[in-house]
């Protein structure tokens, strides 16, 4: 089975929060339309950045159909969910909502407390949940820093080749630049390998990825497009200083507490998603104040997204 290689900046939008905690499903449509006027050609839902661990398997059934709803008319506009990655049963369940609703892809990372022994073994939880979907592409989500499973993906690559007929490729979060572009090679370029790690963009680019997931083209792509852009003109040194502005701005995530600041990155642009939950540690009024101030001396302004007017009005 072939599938069509994704391409563009495909955003791992954020779930957007009540001041309760509930999720804000009548963001969803701003959100997209913020998407949309920045040139992202997707969303990847309910990952890490969409807190997925942090929300109930009936938030992201709900979650999943409103972004279902914003992107059933557009053919330009891919919706790919993560589905889990500690209960099989729950991912399959959720794999066959998202068939339901007409999203474009179902996505699973590896079990992270009874972690599979060896490669063979993640690759039969694979099969068994793109079993469920068939028709569907199956994407498998590579982040061993947040679930311990650090196998190389050649490897996987290698046991599902034959074995799971819809495994379309690799969301790759990850530094192992030999390992990603060996996966690149696989077959003659068989499997759709998508770079994860915004910080380092640039050498994915020139190992040939055409697709990158990440948390923030939510809130700068045109700063990606314009690194995209420079690289495919072949000005190096055009790239590598918007990488470098891309890396100033990503340090301050670690900074004040880590991925929760990409909900203070979304407050700056106008579209206020909330807080993460809990065990996430969000930064207070104080630190927030702090945070503009640092953002600002960074020129944001001059390269983040911008929200649409009538999105804005939403």
């Amino acid at each position: 089975m072939e599938h069509a290689h994704l391409q563009g900046l495909i955003a791992a939008p954020f779930t957007p929060m009540h001041p309760d905690g509930t999720i804000n499903l009548g963001l969803i449509p701003s959100y997209y339309a913020q998407l949309k006027a920045n040139g992202v050609k997707g969303a990847f839902i309910c990952g890490s950045t969409g807190e997925g661990v942090s929300l109930t398997k009936e938030e992201k059934k709900a979650v999943a159909e409103a972004w279902a709803a914003c992107a059933k008319n557009d053919p330009d506009f891919a919706v790919m969910p993560l589905l889990g990655g500690t209960c099989i049963a729950d991912a399959k369940d959720l794999a066959l909502h998202a068939q339901s609703i007409g999203l474009d892809a179902v996505s699973f990372t590896a079990p992270s407390y009874f972690k599979p022994a060896n490669v063979e073994m993640l690759a039969a939880c694979c099969k068994e949940i793109a079993a469920a979907v068939p028709n569907m592409p199956f994407y498998y989500y590579h982040i061993p820093v947040l679930t311990g499973v650090g196998f190389a993906m050649y490897d996987l690559l290698k046991a599902v080749d034959g074995l799971i007929p819809n495994f379309a490729g690799i969301k790759y979060t990850h530094e192992d630049f030999m390992d990603f572009l060996s996966c690149l090679h696989y077959q003659n370029g068989k499997y759709d390998m998508v770079w994860g790690r915004d910080e380092n963009m640039l050498p994915a680019l020139a190992l040939g990825t055409k697709a990158s997931i990440g948390s923030t083209y939510n809130y700068a792509a045109p700063l990606y497009h314009n690194l995209m852009e420079a690289f495919n003109n072949g000005d190096l040194q055009s790239a590598q200083q918007l990488q470098q502005q891309s890396i100033d701005m990503i340090r301050l995530l670690g900074k004040y507490g880590g991925i929760a600041t990409g909900k203070a990155y979304m407050k700056l642009i106008g579209l206020d998603c909330g807080s993460f939950r809990l065990p996430v540690k969000n930064m207070d009024a104080a630190q927030f104040e702090q945070f503009k101030r640092e953002v600002s001396l960074l020129g944001f302004e001059q390269y983040c997204s911008k929200i649409p007017i009538a999105a804005n009005a939403h």
